[in-house]
């Protein structure tokens, strides 16, 4: 079923990217860089407990396409490593997403040269959390899940070419994360927030 949702997402967000476009679309492309915050208190193992570490370093890159420069969409690939904290305790640990995504923006100054865009976007793809052993947790343990995504941000062009985008967004997944340890405050569903900046290439 995990296998068929991914191929589905996967399939699903290729074609709405690269699928034939007005002569007038606007397609794009944005490296970025960002921070992940606000994933939960701790972690415990039953006899201790670690806070979670918030404002972990993220990488990732988007790209997609705006139908007459209002309504398009985006395909968002995310990487935080080290996302619950420090690989001491820890291990290896990573949480990625793969979002499909929906955005409706107004290109203030046109579709050409130097202007801004704000934008809402939001959709839904795939979460993967990853933790490999630790001094705290004996574990190692891989969760892939469905999940959303919804936020909004603004991307300025100097030139006809190229510009800057800064981007907040909240992801959360749709099922219960389970690494088979407890925690301080129940994590529930896997969510988190991401503010990133990242270079744009139209």
């Amino acid at each position: 079923m995990q296998r068929a949702l991914k191929t589905l997402i996967v399939t699903g967000a290729m074609a709405l990217v690269f699928a034939p476009m007005p002569a007038r679309a606007d397609g794009f492309i944005v490296p970025w860089i960002g921070t992940a915050f606000g994933g939960g208190d701790g972690i415990s193992n039953g006899v201790s407990t670690v806070e979670l570490k918030n404002g972990q370093t993220s990488f990732g890159v988007s790209a997609g396409a705006m139908g007459a420069g209002i309504i398009g969409g985006e395909v968002d690939f995310g990487y935080s490593p080290s996302f619950f904290g420090d690989k001491t305790l820890f291990g290896n640990n990573t949480v990625i997403d793969l979002m499909a995504n929906l955005i409706v923006g107004v290109p203030v100054g046109g579709q050409h040269g130097a202007g801004i865009r704000p934008y809402a976007t939001g959709g839904v793809g795939l979460l993967r959390t990853q933790i490999d052993g630790g001094s705290l947790l004996n574990v190692s343990q891989a969760s892939n899940g469905f999940g959303w995504n919804a936020g909004g941000g603004v991307m300025g062009y100097f030139s006809q070419h190229v510009g800057m985008r800064g981007d907040v967004r909240y992801l959360r997944g749709f099922q219960e994360t389970d690494f088979g340890f407890t925690t301080s405050e129940n994590l529930g569903s896997l969510k988190f927030w991401r503010a990133s900046v990242g270079v744009v290439i139209r």
